[in-house]
């Protein structure tokens, strides 16, 4: 009993080191995205995540799925104590990363002039998107060996390597943005129209940022390979197995591996990319301006986005750490061991997702103005409608990861399909009948996120006959959300009374509100000791809540 609980302790920790990492990754790519934003503009915003969209999707397809596959394949011949065939795993993903790299690079730099403009009409994205080819490669060499170190149950160099990369994009990004921007100033004077050139320029310089943090993060990552490669090899000449996979075999393997995953990501990321296409088509059919469009696409992708794929980038950290935990148990056949993790991570998951909605939904416009000098009411109002997409795609994201965890990869992919579906046909009508324009991606996200929450739900109730508990994971959370946002929206208008200053209002009112919503959680009895020794720097958490009598 005690090993099984080190042991779910150990991979909510894991999970935990991945998604400090990741909020910290984010938080800055948040931080780069604000002067990125002064200096580009709306339009050029809709420049740079139009490339960064049709980026995404060449990505998924060519190695977004590899590191969750390769950490699969590796956590569970680690298992059976098969050293060698982990191994061989690493070598074969890495020819297939190779080869899957360079075809999408290929085809993003010599396609990206007919995708920009009959596919997404937003021609000017050229030049960020060609910019992005040799990312591709990069990134699918580097999800290659983030995914070996997560097989063999350590975060640590992923994390690592998540804040360098983050680390040089930002740096990169605004200075080649800047630089960039000037250049297609004098290159659009020439041209007789300065501004349009100097947007799509600057958006080009963000996009090599990207490039510039993929390589660093790979150098580092190989450099702590290498370091560890003695005792790998150690490990594997101690591996006296008669069973050696052939590379054919390997390849089969990951192919397999890769599909469904690929397949299920895939459609559960393209909703974006069809998002735009739908929206700028339908946009122009109603008789919008170019630039209109654009400018409400430029909003959408680079303040509403930017702000609410942070607290989601926790489901994604801690999803990754929980398909090779999962993916060991089921192995052995451990039911009871794969219930419990699901839970624990589910309830970890909820913790953070649900204040993070109401806290976005209630501060929508001081956050807004705080970060981006934004006060017009359109961002503000899809910060409102969208928030609690956040707790939707947290969960559907997290269950995405569990079911794949359970070799039930074909369960998501199918779930997506039905979900993208009905999907397309809500945006449109929102779009055509109501009239809504961007507010109706917002929506039909909302509802994508919501679909595949039920769907997935119901496929790992199905297949582990699992009942999640709902009191601790979903009630109490909700009601500690909620009293926090009373008390935080109650702070922010006496603070803005008091000293008229929305940063120090919005700062004050967050920092308050973390501290209502812990406590109250902790009198609800909304977490556990054991559950709460997990978190980073839970044990410090534990010791303050005994004193304050809260434990």
């Amino acid at each position: 009993m005690g090993k099984e609980k080190k042991s779910e302790s150990n991979f909510l920790v894991q999970g935990s080191i991945l998604a400090v990492a990741s909020i910290i990754s984010r938080v800055i790519g948040l931080l780069y995205r604000i002067p990125l934003k002064s200096i580009i503009g709306d339009i050029g915003n809709d420049y740079y995540g139009t490339a960064m969209e049709i980026y995404s999707i060449l990505l998924l397809i060519s190695s977004y799925s590899l590191p969750l596959a390769v950490s699969k394949l590796v956590s569970t011949r680690m298992a059976k104590g098969q050293r060698r065939n982990a191994y061989r795993i690493l070598k074969g993903a890495l020819i297939f990363a190779l080869a899957s790299g360079t075809a999408a690079g290929l085809i993003v730099y010599f396609g990206a002039g007919v995708i920009t403009t009959y596919v997404v009409k937003t021609p000017l994205s050229i030049f960020a998107l060609q910019v992005l080819a040799p990312t591709l490669l990069i990134v699918a060499l580097l999800g290659v060996v983030r995914g070996f170190f997560q097989g063999m149950g350590t975060m640590m160099p992923s994390a690592i390597s998540q804040l360098i990369e983050q680390v040089v994009n930002a740096g990169v990004s605004v200075w080649t943005a800047y630089m960039l921007y000037q250049y297609g100033t004098k290159i659009g004077a020439v041209l007789g129209n300065p501004s349009t050139y100097a947007e799509a320029y600057g958006a080009a310089g963000g996009t090599i940022g990207t490039g510039m943090g993929a390589l660093a993060a790979f150098l580092f990552t190989l450099f702590v390979f290498m370091s560890y490669r003695p005792q790998l090899r150690r490990g594997v000449q101690r591996d006296k197995g008669k069973y050696v996979e052939s590379y054919r075999r390997i390849f089969y393997v990951l192919l397999v591996t890769i599909v469904p995953v690929l397949l299920s990501t895939t459609i559960y990321n393209i909703t974006s990319f069809l998002d735009m296409g739908i929206f700028k088509q339908i946009a122009d059919l109603q008789g919008y301006q170019a630039k209109e469009y654009s400018r409400m696409w430029g909003i959408y992708v680079g303040e509403y986005k930017v702000l609410v794929n942070v607290p989601i980038a926790i489901a994604s950290s801690v999803s990754a750490s929980c398909v090779p935990s999962l993916s060991t148990a089921f192995a052995a056949k451990d039911i009871p061991q794969v219930k419990r993790k699901v839970g624990y991570s589910i309830r970890f998951i909820m913790v953070i997702a649900i204040p993070c909605a109401v806290g976005m939904g209630v501060l929508a416009s001081p956050i807004l103005q705080l970060l981006f000098q934004d006060s017009r009411q359109m961002p503000v109002r899809m910060m409102q409608i969208g928030a609690v997409s956040i707790i939707f795609y947290s969960l559907s994201t997290l269950s995405n990861g569990i079911l794949q965890g359970i070799n039930r990869m074909n369960a998501p992919v199918k779930n997506a399909l039905i979900t993208l579906a009905i999907h397309m046909g809500v945006l449109t009508a929102l779009m055509y009948v109501l009239d809504l324009n961007i507010y109706a991606v917002v929506w039909a996200n909302t509802f994508f996120s919501l679909m595949m929450c039920i769907l997935n739900g119901l496929a790992i109730r199905r297949y582990l006959r699992y009942r999640q508990e709902i009191k601790r994971t979903f009630v109490v959370p909700g009601i500690s959300a909620l009293i926090m946002g009373i008390v935080v929206y109650g702070v922010y208008l006496l603070l803005m009374k008091a000293v008229g200053s929305n940063a120090v209002a919005t700062i004050a009112s967050i920092v308050v509100g973390v501290g209502v919503y812990g406590v109250v959680l902790l009198l609800l009895r909304g977490l556990r000791e054991k559950e709460l020794q997990s978190f980073p720097m839970g044990g410090t958490i534990v010791k303050i809540a005994k004193k304050l009598k809260l434990m």
